[in-house]
């Protein structure tokens, strides 16, 4: 039987009779929560060489310099500089020879918990895994969603005391660490969105995919990269912007996916100019987009990371298996215009009563948080079993539910993506991966020519090595 892990105090206490860690605590927007927990379990004096809230903004400016947001990323980082470079400076002469330090910061809000706001706050620790060594980071970001403010600094505290534990005693293997960030906590208590690993430590580690195992262990509903590879905290991207998203398996990503992206752009920025301007465009993947015989295979799940950010293309991976949870998802970040590409089957699936039989208020329920705000659907064509062209202007949607459809067509909440490529309506994602693998190579005018040369260089998705060589 494994062991269980050490409660909170028990972690503090654990680093506080280690004399090899020895660092600095700063911490500004809830109180001093994280060192709190090492001076309540004792023997603090074995750890903590500063505790301090520089918590007055222009005290905070003066020590760590001017920032836009106090709550950020950027104030986060200037924290740990400043108070790294302070710690080794003075202390390193007397005790680096057999010290790992490390600082932990911490710059928080917390609110009393509304439908739309909720506490969050940006946690990282700078530490030597060997005394003089170079230092190795991890940065999260945490939503606390205790209702009240007091809750929110209590896990607050547990969350800063998981993560300098971890990072100690388990900077070796990743995903450990990952699983111990939320101990004691319960997700109703709270979430980690976003993480970061860099330095010598981590040389090996694929933020990526450290992103895809934050939603698949729960510890949070959805993540993001940029088109560069660079994990962020959604609101970092989408606040106050307007959004186009596209979600599929992208295994392989297709010309005709792009097409229904780049018509759509085209589009919109045709008939409503100021809804494209500044736009975030996202291709989402869901933890079921990701299953490879019932797994996620995480060499699978970064072929298609490498190609969608090679094209140039922002990637969110949730859990969402319904677009209102989408919906929900971007509106604590951005109240502008939505845009959701689809095609006609997917239209379809979204009018099925079925798709919404875990909400209370059924179908009707679901299309209200899918539409809330500024939400369109462009529906991009497809061909139907006998040959004919489906739009959206004619889909199979059950005879009781026309009226419901008609008036969010009508309302334009529905739109018919008028521009479409006909040739490449019958290409389906399922063939293109079948010649691919069977080294027909046909396949290769059905992708774009910079997933295809991906594909063929590192035999992706199973593109066989021979015909790799010829």
């Amino acid at each position: 039987m494994m062991d269980e892990p050490l409660d909170t105090i028990h972690k503090a206490l654990a680093l506080n009779l280690d004399n090899s860690k020895y660092g600095s605590f700063a911490e500004i927007g809830a109180g001093q929560e994280v060192a709190r927990w090492f001076f309540q379990a004792g023997k603090a004096a074995g750890t903590v060489a500063k505790s301090v809230s520089a918590y007055d903004m222009q005290v905070s400016d003066g020590i760590y310099g001017p920032t836009q947001r106090y709550v950020s990323r950027e104030r986060l980082e200037s924290m740990l500089e400043h108070e790294y470079k302070d710690l080794v400076g003075r202390l390193d002469a007397k005790r680096g020879e057999n010290t790992n330090f490390f600082v932990f910061a911490d710059t928080v809000a917390t609110h009393k918990r509304t439908p739309t706001e909720t506490g969050h706050g940006w946690l990282g620790i700078r530490f030597q895994v060997h005394p003089r060594k170079e230092p190795s980071e991890i940065i999260i970001h945490v939503k606390m969603l205790d209702q009240d403010p007091l809750g929110q600094q209590a896990g607050l505290g547990m969350f800063g005391v998981n993560l300098i534990y971890a990072a100690f005693h388990s900077w070796w293997d990743p995903t450990a660490l990952l699983k111990s960030l939320a101990d004691g906590l319960k997700r109703e208590r709270g979430e980690v969105d976003m993480i970061k690993f860099s330095g010598p430590a981590f040389e090996e580690v694929d933020n990526r995919l450290m992103s895809l195992q934050l939603v698949e262990l729960g510890l949070t509903d959805a993540a993001m990269f940029t088109a560069k590879g660079e994990v962020v905290q959604s609101g970092e991207v989408l606040y106050h912007k307007p959004v186009l998203i596209e979600r599929g398996s992208f295994r392989p990503i297709t010309n005709v996916t792009l097409e229904m992206l780049d018509r759509t752009l085209e589009q919109v920025r045709g008939d409503n100019p100021g809804d494209s301007e500044n736009c975030v465009v996202l291709m989402e993947m869901t933890l079921n987009n990701l299953m490879c015989e019932k797994s996620i295979d995480h060499k699978d799940f970064l072929a298609r990371a490498d190609i969608l950010n090679a094209l140039g293309k922002n990637v969110l991976i949730s859990n969402y298996t319904r677009f209102d949870g989408v919906t929900d998802y971007l509106r604590q970040y951005t109240k502008s215009k939505i845009g959701m590409v689809v095609g006609v089957p997917t239209l379809v699936e979204i009018f099925r009563e079925e798709y919404y039989q875990d909400l209370e208020g059924g179908i009707l329920e679901g299309l209200g948080r899918l539409f809330s705000g500024p939400v369109t659907l462009y529906v991009y064509p497809t061909i139907g079993a006998t040959g004919e062209l489906l739009t959206a202007e004619n889909p199979a949607i059950k005879p009781e539910l026309k009226h419901l459809y008609e008036y969010l067509w009508d309302n334009r909440y529905i739109a018919m993506i008028r521009e479409y490529d006909k040739a490449g309506l019958t290409v389906s994602p399922a063939d293109v991966l079948a010649k691919l693998q069977s080294g027909d190579s046909a396949w290769e005018s059905m992708v774009p020519a910079r997933a295809a040369q991906l594909i063929k260089e590192k035999n992706f998705f199973g593109y066989p090595r021979t015909t790799a060589a010829d």
